[in-house]
Formats: structure tokens, C-alpha cells, sequence
């Protein structure tokens, strides 16, 4: 699935180099297409819940999933996966 710049993606496994958990929320701000036999990446920037931004990351479009209207969103403390 191609993922357009500024859309809200969830990450869909931990990264704990960055300490990021499943399910944080983060905005698409690039797209990477994949070399023959790899899968497209996104550089993603991440946001506290005030707006702030904690982070940037490159993940695999394996990486992310699309939000959808049946979830909500939560909040952790940042430290939780440290």
C-alpha cells in the first residue's frame, strides 16, 4: 500500500533503538521506493500529545498500517519502552 506524505500511520511492531511501541501513532514526511526485491520505506516523524516532535525514523512499509475509524487513540509516557 502507498502511504501519501502527512498521513497518520500506526507502527506495527516495537522499535525499541527509538523507543517507539506497536501502535504509536506517526506522519508519513517521505517516501522511499524499494530497490528490485525490496519493499518501499517511509521516513516517518513522530509527535508527544502536545505536538512536539520526539523523533524521525525510516521503516519498511511492513512496518506501518493504515489508522482506521474503529480505533482510538492512547496515551503512554515516552520512558515506558526505555
Amino acid at each position: 500500500m502507498k502511504y501519501d506524505y502527512f498521513i497518520r500511520v500506526a507502527l506495527t511492531e516495537d522499535l525499541p533503538a527509538h523507543h517507539l511501541c506497536r501502535g504509536d501513532v506517526a506522519t508519513v514526511v517521505e517516501q522511499h521506493p524499494g530497490r528490485p526485491g525490496q519493499e518501499p520505506g517511509y521516513t516517518l516523524e513522530v509527535f508527544n500529545a502536545v505536538g512536539d516532535s520526539v523523533d524521525v525514523v525510516t521503516v519498511r512499509e511492513s512496518q506501518i498500517e493504515p489508522l482506521t475509524a474503529n480505533e482510538l487513540l492512547a496515551v503512554r509516557p515516552m520512558a515506558a519502552i526505555a
